[in-house]
């Protein structure tokens, strides 16, 4: 289980810089907030204060928030509108609070 957690971290960590749009303010905020918070997944992870079935959870609603995230910046040609940005934060902050109440 270390391993699959170690290289899914790994691989999520190499691939979120390539997908982030540096140009956007709020899609850098957005891409800073799913790397902080899946660094707090692993850790999470690694002093077993997160169940396998929860990080399955967690990991499945951060793939879907980075790829909600991802569509809505190739539609707008790297920018997120007002709408999509106060959407990906309201899915960012629930996400957040998973992780809270998971790992205590």
């Amino acid at each position: 289980m270390k391993r699959l957690v170690i290289s899914a971290f790994l691989t999520t960590a190499a691939l979120l810089p390539v997908l982030a749009s540096a140009g956007n303010a709020s899609a850098g905020e957005v891409y800073h907030r799913e790397v902080n918070q899946q660094s707090r997944i692993y850790s999470g992870v690694k002093n077993n204060t997160i169940s396998p079935s929860e990080y399955r959870n967690l990991e499945r609603r951060e793939t879907a928030l980075n790829n909600a995230r991802e569509r809505d910046l190739r539609r707008n040609d790297g920018r997120l509108t007002p709408q999509e940005y106060r959407r990906l934060n309201a899915r960012e902050n629930n996400l957040s609070r998973s992780i809270y109440r998971d790992k205590h």
